[in-house]
């Protein structure tokens, strides 16, 4: 059987206040397989955003294991990991994170620059996304041009611009009114569907999670099944 695209092993994650270490993860294991989409969930505080990092390679971990097909990720260099995260992750934030000087293309193309594509390989990799996501008129508009929806549908196309394996996205919908949040709950489903790519989605929508084929929760710093 192929590895898992995603696995945490025993995965603890603590953090020092002055002299009182404060436990996050507590040593957290679960598997994601290939084309696998589920949401994580839990209250505020718990410590979903700290797991998004540290299984997205962002954050180590104090102690455990990260593997990315087998892989592990602490024997990778600083070097190596971002240029892991760059080819192989996409990440999607609360807050979009675009460059307002840029517009919709090039800041979706902006990985593949990164990754040392052509300008023109990298914007037609960007073009392409953006359609997939709806925005094929907007290309050329700045994110202040945007709507708060079509701008987190920019992020979304920056993040699956190098078709990446893993998605991680982060209360993707936070900041959004509930209809534009509810037309980005829809995309991630069909962009998972069409692409085939894993995806892990924290959210506080309840009805957003109740969508994934697999839903987990985070409490006391171990992942259950929700």
């Amino acid at each position: 059987m192929d590895a898992p695209l995603l696995e945490a092993r025993d995965v603890h994650k603590s953090y020092w206040m002055g002299e009182k270490e404060i436990h996050v993860l507590r040593g957290a294991s679960f598997c994601l397989r290939k084309g696998e989409m589920a949401s994580l969930v839990g209250p505020s505080g718990v410590g979903k955003s700290t797991f998004l990092h540290v299984i997205g390679t962002l954050d180590p971990p104090t102690r455990g294991q990260v593997l990315f097909e087998g892989n592990d990720a602490s024997a990778m260099s600083e070097q190596e990991l971002a240029a892991f995260r760059n080819r192989a992750v996409g990440f999607v934030f609360q807050f979009h994170y675009l460059l307002p000087e840029f517009t919709a293309l090039e800041n979706a193309a902006m990985p593949g620059l990164i990754n040392r594509l052509s300008k023109q390989a990298a914007e037609a990799q960007a073009r392409e996304m953006l359609e997939i996501v709806g925005l094929a008129h907007r290309m050329d508009h700045r994110p202040g041009e945007l709507s708060g929806g079509e701008q987190q549908r920019v992020a979304l196309a920056r993040a699956l611009v190098l078709k990446p394996r893993l998605l991680l996205a982060d209360e993707p919908t936070g900041n959004l009114d509930e209809a534009t949040g509810e037309g980005i709950h829809q995309l991630l489903v069909e962009l998972n569907q069409k692409l085939g790519i894993g995806a892990i989605v924290v959210t506080h929508n309840p009805r957003l999670a109740e969508r994934m084929p697999r839903r987990l929760r985070l409490h006391e710093g171990l992942v259950v099944d929700a």
